[in-house]
């Protein structure tokens, strides 16, 4: 079989992008965007019937739209677009073919049928079990089917991966070590196939007690197995919007981060650690011994936090780092006054940044702690924290490297360019607004998965303080702020690939998307900027810290509350 070379050379970072690569970059990248689209409505409808004044949903569809909700934003959208990041990363960062080609085009096929099937099934009405699927509910066998099929496309993909990363090295297509948000890339592939495993574990065995051959399935069994697939699923998520920060960071400031070691060492750290600490989710599971439990908890998820914390520092230092390179020395904040605020790429970045920190990551420690989870877990808090984590943190460093994806792979032009410079601050006022209210709900005990906090037709009511109805309506009104900038994304998007201008050479260099000549450099070769005068990243560390130590013993006085004190 003949091996497919055709490759162009992009002009604006002078990296090779071959054929096939591009094609499949497309492919997943479109529909990724699709399944966006479709999970971010049933999320809009689930956040207006949550609002009680709304509530606009009945019980059964309510449950309907949040299986669907779940499953198309938090596997297929998100998924689709990492195989993507995963080609980049390897065919495009190392100047290299891409391994098995028509294993990438079956991967993308099993992909899409099973991810069609476990929607079909969501939309019949047979298979409202939510994400966690958690037995003895049952669905109906093509869901278990479509997410087993699913789970076998993204593991084809992921080995491709790795093929192209051994061709990259046998044809020696670049020297010294893989860049950083390579080697990212390889963290979030590793996740994905301890993740991928434990999913098979636990869905093979349901599917088959979905259709009868099996009688029954031990619940507390199924919850153990299926969060280590559930959990680690949204560490994958952390390494790929990470690496997603570093590439978006080197290929408009020229950013290279402070130093690629320690860099690596806490991707090494997620690998480790990060999948690990999810013994939040089953701190009140019997059968599963305290020590246990003590050492995610703690330990274990410290180490993973750690990891985060120093890309959290590292991310702004090389921004600061380079902007510094180019000029804006003035004062402790120049570099960042001057950053490019109006490209949506680099906003969208930088808000993907600040909330995955502030909110996602606060939030995520505090709720990681044993004796707060144990009265918090149950509530919507939970789903106000992965917001902040999978929405802001993922999905918009996913749309924000859309913007580069577009004129550098598809080679069109941005349409509606003025929208496109306030996507992010809307779509990031709204899901930030989302996250906390959430949240706020939470803190006053509202439950995560409940149609109505009223309890109207209950023998037994319950009244929860106005002010959770308050947050619930702020939940609303900030989800349909967030939904005007996700159909602003989804827009820009389909009308950029199917109606925007053809991006030749000549329109790269009169409109470049690409802010320094180093940009392709930065992101493709190994190096670090060996600085550490960051007097504005230092301060805005700072700034999170004691964020961080005020929000966290905040809870702990909430805490405090429930103890027989006195």
């Amino acid at each position: 079989m003949a091996i497919d070379t055709t490759y162009r050379v992009c002009p604006e970072t002078g990296l090779k992008v071959f054929s096939q690569t591009e094609k499949l970059i497309k492919a997943n990248a479109v529909v990724a965007v699709v399944f966006l689209a479709i999970g971010g409505l049933f999320g809009l409808l689930v956040a207006l019937t949550r609002w009680q004044a709304v509530h606009f949903l009945p019980a059964e569809m309510f449950y309907l739209a949040l299986t669907a909700h779940g499953a198309d934003v938090l596997l297929f959208w998100i998924l689709f677009f990492e195989i993507a990041i995963l080609y980049f990363a390897s065919s495009v960062l190392l100047n290299c073919r891409l391994a098995a080609p028509r294993f990438a085009w079956l991967a993308f096929v099993l992909m899409l049928v099973g991810a069609l099937m476990a929607n079909v099934a969501v939309l019949q009405g047979e298979s409202s079990v939510m994400f966690t699927s958690y037995v003895p509910m049952k669905a109906a066998p093509h869901f278990y089917l479509g997410l087993i099929i699913f789970a076998v496309g993204a593991l084809i993909a992921v080995f491709v991966f790795f093929g192209t990363l051994v061709v990259a090295k046998q044809e020696k297509t670049y020297e010294g070590s893989v860049p950083l948000v390579t080697f990212g890339a390889v963290t979030a592939a590793v996740i994905a196939v301890y993740t991928i495993a434990s999913g098979a574990i636990i869905l093979i065995p349901t599917f088959l007690w979905s259709v009868g051959y099996i009688t029954s399935i031990d619940s507390v069994t199924y919850k153990l197995v299926w969060w280590g697939m559930g959990h680690s699923s949204q560490q994958i998520n952390v390494a790929a919007h990470v690496s997603v920060w570093y590439m978006i960071a080197a290929l408009l400031l020229g950013a290279k981060p402070l130093s690629e070691k320690v860099s690596r060492t806490a991707f090494l750290l997620y690998i480790l650690f990060l999948q690990l600490a999810s013994a939040h989710h089953l701190l009140v599971e019997p059968g599963i011994s305290s020590e246990w439990k003590v050492f995610n908890t703690s330990y274990a998820f410290y180490l993973a936090v750690l990891g985060s914390m120093i890309h959290g520092m590292s991310v702004p230092g090389a921004m600061e780092a380079a902007q510094r390179r180019r000029g804006y020395t003035q004062g402790m904040f120049e570099w960042l006054r001057k950053a490019p605020w109006g490209n949506p790429a680099f906003s969208g970045m930088a808000m993907s940044v600040v909330m995955f920190g502030f909110f996602g990551g606060i939030s995520g420690v505090v709720l990681g702690a044993e004796q707060i989870n144990l009265i918090m877990h149950n509530t919507i808090y939970v789903p106000g924290h992965f917001h902040a984590t999978v929405v802001a943190g993922t999905t918009m460093a996913f749309m924000a490297v859309t913007y580069l994806v577009i004129p550098l792979i598809f080679q069109k032009e941005i349409r509606f360019k003025t929208m496109a410079k306030w996507q992010p601050y809307l779509f990031g006022i709204g899901v930030g607004g989302i996250s906390l209210f959430m949240m706020g709900a939470g803190t006053l005990g509202v439950s995560r998965r409940h149609w109505d906090i009223t309890f109207s037709d209950a023998a037994l009511t319950f009244d929860y303080p106005p002010a959770a109805f308050l947050m619930l309506g702020l939940n609303g009104i900030f989800a349909i702020i967030a939904s005007i900038g996700g159909i602003m994304f989804i827009l820009i998007a389909v009308a950029s690939v199917f109606a925007g201008k053809n991006r030749d050479e000549a329109a790269c260099k009169a409109d470049p998307c690409i802010l320094t000549d180093g940009g392709g450099a930065a992101v493709s070769t190994y190096g670090g900027e060996g600085t550490l005068k960051l007097p504005g990243t230092v301060t805005l560390v700072t700034i999170f810290f004691v964020s961080f130590v005020l929000y966290f013993f905040v809870n702990w006085k909430y805490l405090s509350e429930v103890w027989p004190l006195s």
